[in-house]
């Protein structure tokens, strides 16, 4: 049996309010003081705080008493248009029209359209499984394209796993419509941490590319060319502290190696943060790795459905996708703490 709770915004206050409750799991509602909603699951291993009105943005999500977000300059979601403005989150949805760092030639914003985007409802669907949280968002535009995107996130008793899921339908009569998409997971930075997966050691490839964001140091362009001469182990954060600015990998055409990819990074203590996905429907993983003072990430994995480096460089390399009138596509990725 489904049981569906209605979470209008007026539910939201500064008072935490308890709106769910099935078993062991737990669901409670609050406003930040700027205005912004947030939802937050809880079960008996810990909880997932997300944004049901604010492009289903996860803001947090901590189990075993570990929280797996970033280290960032974030003490709360800010209101923001673009990704950029609040980017303290743990998951932010990275497309749908586009996605990734625009290239000069590039008309999107940062990361496209959709990370910030103003939800237009969200529900709970509450069943013997588990809860899950459902976000609805309509993208029209006058002589533009026009889609239904629904980003939900489920977890169940028991766990410290969870299901980040995206649903995507076309609802133009006749026009067919791009679809570029990341899962963007930004994982915390574990020092020594070891990168694992059932991939190929060498599936990942450095990124030659320079984005516009990124602006070259002395030290980066070194560590770049040790990294190329094979000084650096691209499956571990052994020396990784200087990793400022960004270092980043691909791995393509991943579905050549294997139907279903899990990723794993491996914390010195045994915990086993993870991340899988069938490759269908990402064929593209990224993985992005920062530290300084201000922000901390890890994010080992980044499931895509192309790089992430604009709209024009994945209709290049034949990674964008086109959704015809009417066609749903769906993407479902599990993360969270190995059992």
């Amino acid at each position: 049996m489904m049981i569906t709770v209605n979470l209008p915004r007026v539910l939201f206050t500064d008072q935490n309010i308890e709106v769910a409750r099935y078993g062991e799991l737990v669901v409670t509602a609050r406003r930040y003081p700027n205005g912004i909603e947030a939802l937050t699951l809880a079960n008996s291993r810990g909880y997932i705080e997300l944004l049901p009105f604010m492009g289903q943005i996860i803001w947090d999500a901590n189990f075993d008493g570990k929280s797996l977000r970033m280290q960032n300059m974030f003490s709360k979601p800010q209101v923001a248009t673009q990704i950029v403005d609040t980017y303290g989150c743990f998951v932010f949805h990275s497309g749908l029209l586009s996605a990734g760092c625009p290239a000069p030639e590039d008309t999107h914003p940062l990361h496209g359209e959709f990370p910030t985007a103003t939800m237009d409802e969200a529900i709970l669907e509450i069943s013997d499984q588990g809860i899950r949280a459902v976000s609805t968002y309509e993208y029209v535009q006058g002589f533009g394209h026009h889609y239904e995107a629904k980003p939900s996130v489920f977890l169940g008793p028991q766990t410290a796993l969870f299901d980040i899921d995206l649903q995507v339908t076309n609802l133009s009569k006749y026009q067919v419509m791009p679809l570029q998409y990341m899962c963007h997971m930004n994982y915390a930075f574990v020092p020594g941490a070891k990168l694992l997966s059932n991939l190929p050691e060498d599936a990942f490839q450095l990124r030659r590319s320079v984005p516009d964001h990124v602006t070259p140091t002395p030290q980066w362009t070194r560590i770049n060319q040790e990294i190329l001469a094979g000084e650096f182990d691209s499956n571990s954060l052994v020396g990784a502290e200087a990793f400022d600015p960004e270092i980043v990998y691909f791995a393509d055409n991943l579905p050549q190696y294997v139907g279903r990819a899990e990723f794993v990074m491996e914390a010195p203590d045994g915990t086993k943060y993870s991340v899988a996905f069938d490759t269908v429907d990402f064929p593209v993983a990224t993985r992005w790795i920062l530290h300084n003072e201000d922000q901390k990430v890890a994010a080992f994995v980044l499931p895509g459905t192309s790089r992430p480096e604009g709209r024009l460089a994945a209709k290049k390399a034949g990674t964008l996708i086109e959704l015809g009138a009417g066609e749903t596509k769906r993407f479902s990725v599990r993360t969270g703490i190995k059992e």
